[in-house]
Order: C-alpha cells, then structure tokens, then sequence
C-alpha cells in the first residue's frame, strides 16, 4: 500500500496527545473489524443497486467505486493517521494544515455526521425485530426498547475500547458466516451468464451512486482511535488494508451468489432481499441466521461509530478545541463526557425519518472530506520533509491526482443533495 520511514511520529508545531499507557491498547484484529463496521457491517443495505442498474453494474460498481473513492480515503487516512497518531484523527490533520478555525469546523461537522448515522442503527435494529415482536413497530414500546437499546451498547463502550473491538470481531464473524454457507449451497444454482445482465436505458442513476458511496466511506473513522491503537505506525495502515479486502469481497461475494443463483426480478432487490435468497436458497434456518446478523450488524455499527465520535472529543479537547472536561477518561481509558455526549445526540436525533438522517449525514460527511483532502495536500506542500511512518508513494502532483476523482464524486452527491432538497 505505501511505504514506511523510520522516523518518529511529529505533530508540526502543536501539542500532542497526552500518552494513555495506563490503558490497554487496542490490537489489530479488533481494529480490523472496528474499520468493518464503521465502514460496512456486511452486505445488508446494497440489494438497491440491483435494482438500480442491474447485477453487471452492481457488480461493476463495488468493483471500481473502492478505487476511485475507498482506497484514496484508505490511504489518505494510513499517511494521516500515522502522522498524527493521536485520538483528534481527522481534527488534526484539518487543523495542522488550514488552522485550528477549520480543525474545529471538520471537528462539529465530522461529529454530527457520526451521531445523525448512529441515530439509525437501534431503529433499524427494531425493524429487523418487529416481524418476530409486533409490538416494536411504533408507540411507546418501541420508544422503550429504542431507550434501552442504546443505554446497553452506550454502557458496552464506556466499558472499554478493547470489549468493543473483540465484540466487534464476534458480531462480525456472525455476520459473514451466513453468506459463505448461503454461496456453498448456490454452487448447484449459479448460471454465470446471470451476472452479465445489463440495460443502460432502465438504471436509477442516483439510486445506484448512492448506495455505492452509501456502503463505501467513513474509511477515514478509524482515525479517531489512532492514540488507542497498539504500535499504528504498523498496525493501521495493515488493518487498514485487510479492512478494505474484507469489505469489498462482503459485498461483492453475496451480490455474485444473489444475482447469479436465482431468476433476475429486480423489484424484488431492495432492503432485506437477502434474507428471502437464503430462503429460496437454503431454507428457513439460513433465512433467520441472515436476519440475525443483519440486526446484530447494526448493533456492531453503533458501537463502532459512538467509539470514533466520543474518542474524536476527547481528542479535540486535549488539543484545546473543547473544555477540559471533554479529556477526562473513565477508569476503563474511555472518554465518558464524550460517549455521554454522543449517546445524547442519537436519543434526540432518532426520531428523524430514514430519509432525512442519510440526506443530512452525507452532506455533512462530504463536506468534511473536502477539507480532508485539502489538508492532506497541503501538509505534503507546506511539509514535504516531515515525518510520514507510512507514506504512500506519490509525490505532491500524484497526490493531488489521487484526489481528483473522490473530490468530483463528492461534487456529483452535493449537487444531487442540493437538487433534491429544492425539490422537496
């Protein structure tokens, strides 16, 4: 993926995160599975692009959509986050490089953007359970058991960073499981010719990108857990790299099997689609096993997401862009006023629609990367010679070429944001 120095880590001028060596650092397996969920959780949610463009593009896009926007954000995020191996992740790099007045601008945008996502993942949860439990479908039942669910997993993170990591690496064995045994069975079913399948003049153009881009960012979320990583210089750019390997393959394995095992009806391909596949497939069981690990997903994702977003405070407040308070941490290394922050905003934000959380969230989320990739650029301009442990091998035009196509992706979603919000 790049290249290492031998040099230590530097922080060009400010001060860097106070050492938390009283704390167990976080080893590289369960930051794989940290990088998973924050990034995908499994293939639940990308059925739309079936029905969007068909299994030749589906398949095409989460084939070439990582290299033209997972890998540059992967990669930025190695060279950055070992730069700045410190818990303010992407803060620093924006502040280092353009001044703490847009360090803080990343910091609020990136944070809202990590809260309005989680604020999904406990209703999406209940509506995998709503078939089996009716109850949860609406009224106060539901508004408890929403409660609830996030007053377990908000107590999961204030337990530890390294219980959320291997409880990351269970959910996450759980969840892949069920489609390699769904892809075994399919072996008799699959007819190649299935996966060819195309017709440019019926595809949901703005369906399609946006479950592409949807089901393929936040790569840059691990960057807020870089102090509690064990030895980053070496373990986040690998993680990294097995992360990126784990998410494609999660996607495209189950969209081969889906697409090429049974009679295309793409009406059919929309959220869930899969778990009747493992019906049709492999029986009842396997249809359950996927329901399973589509809920127990999004508790992996919740706890991911609020770990990123409460270390990021913590982070931002040990380099004086929040109150002191914010850097306090728990007897288990973990920042309580930060998850505690956190979890407020997904209780206040969870009654938004669907809709309306992805369409906030992204826009935020665009929004931040640009300034990503304007202070990476800029730190290789202003600071060719500084210490880079992993650095990828281009100079500064590569660098600049690398974040062309991201950044004219990002300009495509903002625009289709804005049209659709003067539409509505």
């Amino acid at each position: 993926m790049g290249q290492y120095d031998s040099a230590e880590y530097v922080t060009i001028g400010e001060v860097p995160t106070p050492p938390a060596d009283n704390f167990k650092k976080v080893s590289v397996l369960p930051i794989i599975f940290l990088i998973f969920y924050e990034v995908s959780g499994g293939p639940f949610g990308v059925e739309d692009s079936v029905q969007a463009a068909g299994p030749f593009l589906a398949l095409l896009g989460f084939l070439v959509f990582p290299f033209i926007w997972s890998i540059p954000e992967a990669l930025i995020t190695a060279e950055m986050g070992t730069m700045f191996p410190e818990n303010g992740g992407y803060v620093v790099w924006v502040a280092s490089a353009l001044g703490p007045y847009w360090g803080f601008q990343q910091g609020w945008m990136k944070w809202l953007s990590g809260v309005i996502d989680n604020a999904l993942y406990p209703v999406l949860f209940l509506d995998y359970l709503k078939s089996a439990i009716p109850a949860l479908g609406g009224g106060w039942p539901r508004i408890f058991a929403v409660l609830a669910l996030t007053l377990v997993l908000t107590y999961m993170n204030y337990r530890g960073l390294t219980i959320v990591g291997w409880v990351a690496v269970l959910l996450g064995v759980f969840s892949i499981l069920p489609f390699v045994v769904m892809g075994f069975v399919s072996i008799p079913k699959l007819k190649p010719s299935r996966w060819l399948v195309v017709n440019m003049h019926h595809v949901d153009w703005n369906l399609y990108l946006n479950t592409l881009f949807w089901n393929l960012n936040y790569w840059d979320s691990i960057s807020t857990l870089a102090g509690e990583v064990e030895n980053p210089k070496k373990t986040l750019p690998k993680a990294l790299f097995y992360a990126l390997i784990l998410v494609v393959v999660g996607y495209f394995f189950p969209l081969l099997v889906g697409t090429g095992a049974l009679p295309l009806d793409r009406e059919l391909w929309t959220d869930g689609y899969f778990s009747d596949i493992a019906k049709l497939l492999g029986g009842v069981w396997l249809r359950w096993w996927i329901q399973a690990a589509a809920a127990m997903s999004n508790m992996g994702m919740f706890v991911a997401e609020m770990s990123s977003d409460s270390f990021q405070l913590l982070g931002m407040a040990e380099r004086g862009m929040l109150p002191e308070f914010f850097s306090k941490r728990s007897r288990y290394g973990t920042p309580l006023i930060g998850i505690l922050f956190s979890a407020s905003g997904v209780l206040l934000l969870s009654w938004l629609s669907f809709q309306e959380i992805v369409a906030a969230e992204n826009f935020l989320y665009c929004f931040g990367m640009i300034l990503e990739f304007i202070a990476f650029i800029r730190l290789r301009m202003k600071y060719p010679a500084a210490s880079r442990p992993y650095k990828i091998p281009v100079g500064t035009v590569g660098s600049i070429l690398m974040c062309i196509p991201p950044t004219i992706l990002i300009c495509v979603c903002l625009s289709y944001f804005f049209t659709q919000s003067c539409s509505d």
